[in-house]
């Protein structure tokens, strides 16, 4: 089982920390603390769920007190997401004896009723959101006073008020941590810096250091909520409301209260809440929230619409096929919001990276405060220029802007049509070497279309008409094409018993008789000597028992855009092309030279198509596999990336990929590729920026000719235009 919280912390190295400690509790099966997205997800087994849930909860208070954890959302595959983050009081079992209200994550005795200063909705008052600007105006004010106005006794008195009225929170939390054993943090580091500076001399110095920190964390925690917010607005498709009939009646409820069943009405303009089929009406839908592409959708009475698009012209009549737990939106939204649990290696360096970097920074300090001084004996410089090292040292800037970049770049995707599962398949999508397809549905339409029919009587109408009674229970593809081109309504009666055989075709009773219809393997199964086919196209075999009668040819179409995907894959560095199809060698090799493959192996059962995918991992570098997602779920797990392929609305495919492209455009991998790359580049030009610029800074103070002025603006700045960068990102050109 899988569940969510919000969480409210304003540390991403506590965020660390905490997802550290969580992970080392019994039960807990995989813990992801998501500084970027506001959220801890925990996975446990279900039977002990609730009970590794409560040690978290608990365990997180102990080691951030200051952390909050509000009631969100329950997943499980595809669950239910609900409207929103709300924290409300939960009944706890509380073994003190009262009926007690607690926030979760309480542990403590009494009766409580957390909101750690937040309104009814979750959100902070104006005067909370301001309140550490009002405070830095005041500190600035006395600052001015102090430093410019006053002297002496009355002088320091004022500067040491600014001081406490500006760091009081960060001291506590410096001597709550320390008390805990945690010691190497930001809080730690400019609590020790700032002080040192005041026991010096320095008042105004070490309170423009606090000052300028706490206001430059208010700022980063603002671009980093806009950047947030932003990236949500890519995925705004959480439908408000349905509109249920009942009885003639119409009335608006919440998408979770419709049943599989119900008639929902759906007006212009209005969001599609749930997936269904369209009863009465005729429209146009908008599916560029889910596609990228604003091309609308005609849909008519008998048609499926999916939930998420928006409803352009006309009023829809729909009857609903999915709960709203199963329904595509949910399934999206679950996708794009837990997506944060899969960390790409680049994330997981710098959160292991800021573990060891601020402590080895602490003993940097502590040796470049003693070791000179010891041989000039001017301990009060080589202090001074020890703590101007601690103030820059702050890892803040890495460990907020790398995964702000991930986020970043995984929204840009959504709202192009392609959803990755996660930072580590952007990151591995960056860095393909081999892209295998399958072919139908993939590099063709999928739409099959008789073009030739040979009877071996003569007859082709009946040779048809037995095909497409066998074919009358299969919803693939070829049968359908079967069915269209004898252009009849089927008498469904005269057909008895049907099975299909993976990778040969079927066997179904028709008027008493076992007509067979598949390829040469089926064929050969029986014993029977098909005629041959020279004709491109796939080949329909049709048999009795004893008796071969003939054949019909199905021709599929290519993609408009798959020659020019291929080439822009090409052009990208991609230039093993692979197709692994089950149809005949020269349906293969025709489509392999139109759309100037590399190599393509045909005739393949599902299994053969995991072999080769097999044999094309052990050559090495990063494969990637895309299929339609029904047919193709076991290569697509096996390879290094599973992309589906034109899966709107397939359960198959979102489970088994990992990047799922919401229409069937080729051209969409090739942007897929470009929009990792450059997502991957920006988190490394941060990483390369963050630490060049801390480094020259750490010189410089080491040398005595950077002050705490300059480290604690170089830190802020540093992590701004980390962030700044980050956001780019989100735009795609």
């Amino acid at each position: 089982m899988k569940k969510s919280w919000a969480l409210d912390i304003d540390c991403p190295n506590c965020a660390a920390k905490l997802e550290d400690a969580l992970s080392r509790l019994p039960g807990v099966e995989t813990i992801n603390v998501d500084y970027v997205r506001k959220t801890v997800t925990l996975t446990a087994p279900d039977a002990d769920f609730d009970q590794v849930a409560e040690a978290m909860l608990r365990k997180a208070v102990q080691v951030e007190p200051d952390a909050r954890i509000f009631e969100a959302e329950s997943t499980s595959a595809h669950g239910a997401a609900s409207a929103g983050h709300k924290p409300h009081n939960h009944e706890h079992g509380c073994d003190c004896g009262h009926g007690h209200h607690h926030e979760h994550g309480c542990d403590c005795g009494n009766e409580h009723n957390h909101h750690h200063g937040h309104t009814e909705d979750g959100k902070d008052s104006w005067l909370q959101t301001h309140a550490l600007l009002l405070r830095a105006g005041v500190t600035a004010a006395l600052l001015l006073i102090g430093a410019l106005l006053l002297d002496g006794v009355p002088a320091t008195a004022v500067l040491v008020l600014g001081y406490l009225l500006i760091s009081y929170d960060v001291l506590l939390k410096a001597g709550r941590n320390i008390g805990r054993g945690q010691i190497f943090d930001e809080n730690f580091l400019m609590t020790v810096a700032s002080i040192g500076a005041m026991l010096m001399g320095d008042c105004a110095e070490g309170i423009a250091v606090m000052l300028l920190y706490q206001v430059g964390e208010w700022f980063q925690d603002k671009a980093v909520d806009k950047s947030r917010a932003s990236i949500a607005g890519l995925m705004d498709i959480r439908p408000d409301y349905a509109n249920l009939l009942t009885d003639g009646t119409v009335t608006q409820v919440s998408p979770a209260q419709v049943r599989v069943g119900d008639s929902i009405l759906i007006k212009p303009g209005e969001k599609v809440p749930l997936d269904g089929l369209v009863l009465t009406g005729v429209s146009s839908l908008n599916t560029v929230a889910l596609t990228g592409e604003a091309l609308p959708r005609d849909v008519s009475e008998g048609d499926s619409v999916i939930s998420g698009c928006v409803n352009l012209s006309g009023t829809l009549t729909v009857r609903v096929t999915s709960a709203y737990g199963e329904s595509t939106v949910a399934k999206i939204l679950d996708l794009v919001e837990n997506s944060g649990a899969a960390k790409a290696q680049t994330e997981r360096f710098i959160t292991r990276f800021s573990r060891v970097y601020t402590p080895l920074v602490c003993l940097g300090a502590a040796l470049l405060a003693v070791v000179p001084s010891l041989f000039d004996g001017q301990w009060l410089e080589w202090t001074r220029r020890a703590l101007t090292f601690l103030v820059i040292s702050c890892p803040c800037a890495l460990v907020i802007s790398v995964p702000l970049t991930f986020f970043s770049g995984i929204g840009a995707a959504s709202r192009k049509g392609i959803l990755v599962k996660g930072a580590s398949y952007l990151e591995t999508l960056a860095h393909l070497d081999t892209m295998v397809f399958d072919k139908t549905g993939t590099l063709t339409q999928g739409s099959f279309t008789v073009t030739s029919i040979q009877a071996a009587d003569g007859d082709q109408d009946r040779l048809l008409e037995l095909a497409a009674l066998a074919e009358s229970y299969s919803d693939h593809p070829i049968s359908k094409s079967l069915q269209a081109a004898y252009g009849k309504p089927l008498d469904i009666s005269r057909v008895g018993q049907a099975e299909e055989t993976a990778g040969r075709g079927v066997k179904a009773m028709v008027d008493g008789e076992a007509i067979y219809a598949g390829n040469d393997r089926l064929m050969a199964d029986l014993g029977l000597a098909p005629a041959p086919c020279q004709e491109p196209g796939t080949v329909v075999h049709i048999a009795r028992k004893d008796r071969y009668l003939g054949h019909i040819v199905i021709s599929d179409v290519i993609k408009p855009n798959a020659a020019a995907a291929m080439g822009d894959l090409k052009a990208a560095g991609i230039h093993r092309l692979v197709m692994l199809t089950g149809d005949r060698q020269p349906v293969a090799e025709h489509i392999a030279a139109k759309l100037a493959l590399t190599e393509f192996h045909a005739e393949l059962l599902p299994e053969d198509k995991v072999s080769r995918m097999e044999a094309l991992l052990h050559e090495g570098g990063k494969t990637a596999f895309c299929g339609d997602g029904i047919n193709d779920a076991p290569v697509l797990r096996r390879a290094d990336l599973g992309i589906a392929m034109g899966a709107l609305g397939s359960d198959a495919a979102i489970e088994a990929a990992d990047v799922v492209l919401m229409d069937d455009d080729p051209l969409k991998l090739p942007l897929a590729i470009r929009i990792a790359r450059r997502t991957l580049r920006i988190a490394r030009q941060n990483i390369v920026f963050a630490l060049g610029i801390k480094l020259l800074v750490l010189l410089l103070g080491a040398l005595g000719i950077a002050n705490m002025w300059l480290a604690v603006v170089a830190d802020v700045g540093v992590a701004m235009l980390a962030i700044l960068n980050a956001m780019r990102a989100m735009r795609i050109r």
